[in-house]
């Protein structure tokens, strides 16, 4: 059976990052996510847009800590978790969340920020997105030079 969520959507407030008395850090991030539908018949598109609460542990809460904020611009993997649990009055609640696995910072949106990331942390490229940083790769050995073609009217001419 399968439970995959994929969402690319804008961070509507700043996160909420809490560290638990195990020392284990989570994170809660509120993801609107907007589609845009088109009526033949008016001529017209109107967008939906869908609220979608993410949660993140360790790794990727202390991702979202140092760099999403309101606004940003975000790619998550995850699965869907619904939890229960009961209000003030006594009632019976109920709400789904993405539980996520992977996260990628995408950018701001309307924003052509140039700002530079910290040290081994997220750069923005010139694109306008983030990427993740790059890791040192292993020295290659350099191809062999390929040997000149010879041309066609020269086989004759063979030096053997």
């Amino acid at each position: 059976m399968i439970n995959k969520v994929i969402l690319v959507g804008n961070v509507g407030a700043d996160p909420e990052v809490r560290t638990l008395e195990s020392g284990v850090k989570t994170a809660r991030v509120r993801l609107a996510t907007t589609e845009r539908i088109f009526n033949r018949q008016t001529q017209e598109s109107t967008e939906h847009t869908e609220w979608h609460t993410i949660t993140l542990w360790r790794g990727l809460a202390d991702v979202v800590d140092k760099y999403v904020r309101k606004g940003s611009q975000i790619y998550v993997e995850g699965s869907l978790r619904t939890r229960e649990w009961q209000d003030q009055q006594g009632n019976r609640r109920f709400s789904t969340e993405i539980q996520a696995a992977e996260l990628k910072l995408l950018g701001r949106r309307g924003e052509g920020q140039q700002s530079a990331a910290p040290q081994g942390g997220y750069a923005q490229p010139q694109a306008g997105g983030y990427q993740q940083p790059a890791y040192a790769q292993q020295p290659q050995p350099a191809p062999a030079p390929a040997a000149a073609p010879m041309p066609a009217d020269d086989v004759d001419d063979l030096p053997f």
